[in-house]
C-alpha cells in the first residue's frame, strides 16, 4: 500500500515529525515523482493526476504486482484543478476553440485510466463518485471481486483541494471561520472543520501473503442514521465478526471539532475502555478520507505501535493491536465502521 497526504507518508514510514499547517487547508506533501512518471508526462499533468499515478505505482511496487486483477477507485471531486480550468477558458474563448486537455484530465476516471495504460492492464476498471461513501463503495467493490475469484485488486482513493473550492465550501460552513493550525484542531470546537486532500492505494489479495499489513475483519456503511440506529449498528457489526467489545484494542475516529456533528461520536462513550484515537488533524477532512484512516491503522497494526509524535494526546501505548476499529463520518450524512485485523 502507499499514501500521499498532508504529513511525510510516501516513504512508508511513521518517523516524520508531524507536519503542521498555519491554516485550514491542509496540502499534501507531495514526493519527487520523476522516479514514477516520464519528465514527458509529468509536465502535462495535474496534481491529482500526479498524485493518484504516484501512489498506485508506488503501492503495486510495494506488492510486487506488475499487472493487478482490477482497479478499483473512489473520488469525492475527481481533478478539481482540470475542471475548474475547462470552466473558466468556456468563459475566456465563449465556448470557442477550446482545449480538450482539460476537460479529458477532468474526468473521474482518468487517474483509473492512466494506471491501466502505465501497467497495461485490461481488466476491470471502475471509479465510484459517491461523495463521503466513493472510497468506501470502491472497497465493497472490491471485496466482492476477491469473493468471485479475482486474483489480486488494486483499490483506491485519491481528493484534492483548491483555493476556489475551499472558498466555495466555506461559504456553506465546511470550513471554521477561525484560522487555527491542524496540530491545535481538537482545541477548536466550533462550527466547520479543516479541509485537507490525499491519494492512497492498496493491493488486496483473497489471501494474506507475507507483505501483508493487515486484514480486513468487516466494512459496514450507514446514510444518515439515528444516534440509536448508529449505536444498535455498531453492536451489531462486532457481533456479526465475532469480535467482543474488549478485543478492540484501538479505535481511529473521524472527530474532527465540527460541532455541528461531532455528537455522533458519543456512540463510542459506550466503550469506555477503548482508546480512542482522533486522526484528521493529520490530513484534514474531505471526501475520500477514509482511505488514509485504512492506510494510518494497516501501518499501526503491521509495525504494532503508535506514533507517538504525530499522537501527542496518546497517554499511553495500547498493548497488542489484533483489531482495529475505524469509525468515520462525512459532515453527518455518510457513516462507515471499518475493522481492521492483524494478520494471522
Amino acid at each position: 500500500m502507499a499514501a500521499i497526504s498532508p504529513q511525510h507518508t510516501f516513504d512508508g514510514e511513521l518517523t516524520q515529525p508531524l507536519t503542521v499547517t498555519q491554516g485550514n487547508m491542509l496540502s499534501c506533501v507531495e514526493p519527487d515523482y520523476r522516479g514514477f512518471i516520464a519528465p514527458n508526462s509529468l509536465r502535462r499533468m495535474t496534481r491529482v493526476l500526479k498524485m493518484g499515478l504516484a501512489t498506485s505505482l508506488k503501492c503495486l511496487q510495494d506488492g510486487g504486482i506488475a499487472v493487478p486483477g482490477a482497479i478499483v477507485t473512489g473520488t469525492g471531486k475527481g481533478s478539481l484543478q482540470d475542471t475548474e480550468r475547462f470552466i473558466k477558458e468556456i468563459r475566456d474563448y465563449e465556448e470557442r476553440a477550446l482545449n480538450p486537455t482539460p476537460f479529458i484530465q477532468s474526468t473521474y476516471n482518468a487517474v483509473n485510466g492512466l494506471i491501466a495504460l502505465q501497467q497495461k492492464c485490461t481488466q476491470y476498471n471502475n471509479t465510484f463518485v459517491h461523495r463521503g461513501f466513493s472510497f468506501e463503495h470502491a472497497l465493497l467493490d472490491s471485496l466482492l471481486l476477491l469473493s468471485e475469484g479475482t486474483p489480486d485488486v488494486l483499490a483506491g482513493a485519491f481528493d484534492e483541494i483548491t483555493p476556489e473550492h475551499f472558498f466555495i465550501k466555506g461559504r456553506i460552513g465546511h470550513w471554521k471561520k477561525e484560522t487555527i493550525s491542524n496540530d491545535q484542531l481538537y482545541a477548536h470546537v466550533s462550527p466547520g472543520t479543516i479541509s485537507g486532500e490525499g491519494a492512497a492505494f492498496f493491493l488486496l489479495t483473497p489471501q494474506a501473503t507475507e507483505k501483508s499489513y493487515a486484514q480486513i475483519g468487516g466494512l459496514q456503511m450507514l446514510y444518515k442514521p439515528s444516534s440509536e440506529k448508529l449505536q444498535c449498528t455498531l453492536s451489531q457489526f462486532l457481533e456479526q465478526h465475532g469480535v467482543q467489545a474488549d478485543e478492540i484494542d484501538l479505535v481511529l475516529t473521524g472527530a474532527n471539532a465540527d460541532s455541528n456533528h461531532g455528537h455522533y461520536y458519543d456512540v463510542l462513550t459506550a466503550y469506555p475502555k477503548w482508546t480512542q484515537l482522533p486522526f484528521k488533524h493529520l490530513c484534514g477532512d474531505y471526501e475520500t478520507v477514509g482511505a488514509f484512516a485504512l492506510w494510518l491503522g494497516a501501518m499501526i497494526v503491521k509495525q504494532q505501535q503508535v506514533p507517538q509524535h504525530w499522537f501527542p494526546m496518546l497517554e499511553k501505548q495500547p498493548g497488542r493491536m489484533r483489531n482495529v476499529l475505524i469509525y468515520n463520518h462525512f459532515f453527518g450524512e455518510q457513516h462507515c465502521f471499518m475493522l481492521l485485523q492483524q494478520v494471522k
